[in-house]
C-alpha cells in the first residue's frame, strides 16, 4: 500500500499526543513508572520474537491488566491532563527554567541564613529542592509563588500564623517554586515517635524522588536533612552549607549530583544519640 497524506496525518498526530504525554509526565515521579512501563512493552515483543510461549503469556497477562493499574497509578496525571483539555492548554510551551546558577554562594548564605535563624527562634520549617525528579503533582497542592531566593522571604513564609507556614517550601535552582505545599507522609515504622508531621513528611518525599530534604524542628530547632529515605538530625552550619554546596556547586566529577551526596550519612532515623 502506497504512502500518502493520510498516512503523514496520521504519524504527525500520534506523535503530537507522545510529545504532550512525555510533556505532561516530565516534571513528575510518574515519569519513572512509565519508563517502567515501556520496558515492560519492549520485553513482551523481545518474548514474542524468541518464540518464549510461557514468558508471552506471562507478559501478556501483566499488560492485560495494566490498564487498571495505569489509572490507578497516573489519576492526578490524568486529572491534569483533563483539566489542560479543558482550558484549552493543550500544547503550550513553558519557559524552561534556568539549570546555570550564576550566584551559587550568594543562595547558599541566603538560605543558610534563613534555615539557621528559624533554627534559633524554632519556627518549624519544610524546604524541599528539587533535582531530577520532578514534583509537579506536588506543587499542584500549594501556592506558585516563583520568587528569588532570599532569606527574608522564606522567614516570612515560615513564620507562625501566615497563611503558607505550615505546608513545604518547594526550591528549583534559583527560584522559590510554591510554597504551603503537602507532601506523602512515610509509613517508616523505625521513625521515632517523638518526630512529628513535618519529619514524616520530609521522609515521605524523599522516599518517591531524589529530592534534598531540610527540615527545622518547630518544638526544639533541631535541622535535620532527608535523602533517599534517610533521617539525619543535628545538621549544624558546616554540614548545611556542605549539603546546599552538594546542590548549587557539585563538583566537576560528579557532573550529574551522583545518586547519593558526597557526605556520608552516620546516623539512620531516629538515632540522636
Amino acid at each position: 500500500m502506497a504512502f500518502n497524506w493520510v498516512d503523514a496525518v496520521d504519524i504527525i498526530i500520534v506523535a503530537l499526543i507522545l510529545y504532550w504525554l512525555i510533556k505532561l509526565f516530565s516534571k513528575t515521579r510518574a515519569i519513572r513508572v512509565l519508563i517502567g512501563l515501556g520496558v515492560i512493552l519492549i520485553l513482551a515483543r523481545v518474548f514474542v520474537a524468541l518464540g518464549l510461549q510461557t514468558t508471552t503469556w506471562l507478559m501478556n497477562a501483566v499488560i492485560s491488566a495494566g490498564a487498571v493499574a495505569i489509572v490507578i497509578l497516573f489519576q492526578p496525571e490524568i486529572r491534569r491532563a483533563l483539566e489542560a483539555l479543558g482550558r484549552g492548554k493543550i500544547f503550550s510551551f513553558a519557559t524552561k527554567s534556568r539549570i546555570e546558577v550564576q550566584n551559587a554562594e550568594h543562595i547558599i548564605e541566603e538560605i543558610s541564613r534563613a534555615v539557621l535563624n528559624m533554627s534559633k527562634q524554632k519556627v518549624g520549617a519544610i524546604l524541599v529542592f528539587e533535582r531530577k525528579t520532578g514534583l509537579a503533582d506536588v506543587l499542584d497542592s500549594g501556592t506558585m509563588l516563583d520568587a528569588d531566593i532570599s532569606s527574608e522571604l522564606i522567614e516570612n513564609i515560615f513564620y507562625p500564623n501566615t497563611p503558607l507556614h505550615d505546608g513545604a517550601m518547594i526550591l528549583r535552582d534559583d527560584r522559590i517554586v510554591a510554597a504551603g505545599c503537602f507532601l506523602p507522609l512515610s509509613d517508616n515504622k523505625q521513625v521515632a515517635q517523638e518526630l512529628g508531621t513535618r519529619h514524616r513528611a520530609s521522609l515521605g518525599i524523599s522516599e518517591v524522588s531524589d529530592a534534598y530534604v531540610i527540615v527545622v524542628s518547630e518544638e526544639k530547632g533541631i535541622i535535620s536533612f532527608a535523602y533517599d529515605g534517610v533521617l539525619k538530625r543535628y545538621i549544624d552550619a558546616k554540614a548545611l552549607k556542605e549539603i546546599l554546596g552538594e546542590l548549587y556547586m557539585p563538583q566537576p566529577e560528579n557532573k550529574d549530583q551522583g545518586k547519593i551526596p558526597s557526605f556520608k550519612f552516620k546516623r539512620k532515623v531516629g538515632d540522636d544519640k
